[in-house]
């Protein structure tokens, strides 16, 4: 066979007997208790930033996401947080800590480039797109609620 005439459909026919499987429902098990012990550990930090310093949830809302992602760098730093990714999956990548694990990641892999090219550059790679992609979404919903009526006034 040919691999200039090779069709999509004939190379996933060729190729899927070595193709290994994969464990869905395991996966999605690992990635459900991963992001719900991130979870867990987040809600544990906040009650403590409310009974320690009398904050209201609202405000200690803040200090709980800042806490969490200064925990996923260090952890990153160490090598941790991957280690935990690479078990978990989906379920470190989805809040906001799997998003400064991916920060931190592309600046200590493009560190030797130089502050400004090799970290700078580099890290906001990633987060570009997370923003640009926010900010549709917000968008998008935003307008579905202000042509629903559901906005209202606060």
């Amino acid at each position: 066979m040919k691999l200039d005439s090779l069709t999509p459909e004939s190379y996933e026919k060729l190729s899927k007997p070595y193709v290994p499987s994969r464990p869905v429902g395991k996966n999605c098990i690992r990635a459900f208790l991963a992001g719900g012990l991130i979870c867990l550990i987040g809600q544990g930090i906040q009650e403590a930033y409310m009974a320690i310093f009398g904050m209201s949830s609202k405000v200690a809302a803040s200090p709980t996401v800042a806490t969490l992602i200064l925990i996923s760098v260090i952890l990153t730093c160490f090598g941790v947080y991957d280690k935990l990714a690479q078990w978990a999956g989906a379920g470190t990548a989805v809040p906001v800590t799997g998003f400064a694990n991916s920060m931190c990641s592309a600046a200590l892999e493009h560190r030797a480039e130089g502050l400004v090219l090799g970290v700078g550059g580099n890290m906001f790679k990633l987060a570009g797109s997370v923003i640009v992609f926010g900010t549709v979404a917000a968008f998008i919903i935003g307008v579905i609620y202000a042509l629903m009526g559901w906005g209202g006034a606060h």
